[in-house]
């Protein structure tokens, strides 16, 4: 999926879409890119001497790439939300910082429960893991939120 086809489906625009591209979207897992730029929001704040990605938005990045998963479940992803809903034994290994390309990786780690989605997710740089996180996503009805 591209950025424009992300997009039909996820409601995040700039400056919070942090996806930019699926690679891979399977049934038990989704593989994503976010390309991290030197021009980002948040690099202007925290340590603007030595920016670094901060890790929540990592973790965000994953539930984006964890939602394009949970709504190919639903018969119209356009009509749902995928609601980031729970966080669980997060690392985080090394820092993400301009010019990296985060892959990102989420499985599935349990079936569909009352449209809650569990996922176990992975960003790695250059092929070395540089956060981990367990995390739920909730499939919402848009009407219903």
């Amino acid at each position: 999926m591209n950025l424009q086809q992300i997009q039909a489906v996820m409601p995040h625009r700039f400056p919070m879409q942090l996806l930019d591209k699926v690679i891979a979207l399977t049934d038990l897992y989704a593989e994503g890119v976010k390309n991290v730029k030197n021009n980002e929001f948040y690099f202007t704040g925290p340590f603007p001497e030595h920016p670094i990605m901060p890790g929540v938005l990592i973790i965000e990045a994953m539930a984006q790439l964890g939602g394009t998963l949970a709504l190919q479940y639903t018969e119209e992803p356009k009509n749902y939300e995928a609601m980031f809903v729970n966080i669980d034994n997060t690392r985080f290994r090394q820092a993400v910082v301009p010019g990296d390309t985060l892959l990102m990786r989420v499985v599935r780690t349990a079936p569909i429960r009352h449209n809650i989605l569990s996922l176990k997710g992975y960003a790695f740089v250059a092929d070395k893991l540089v956060a981990e996180s367990e995390f739920m996503v909730h499939i919402v009805k848009r009407d219903n939120i």
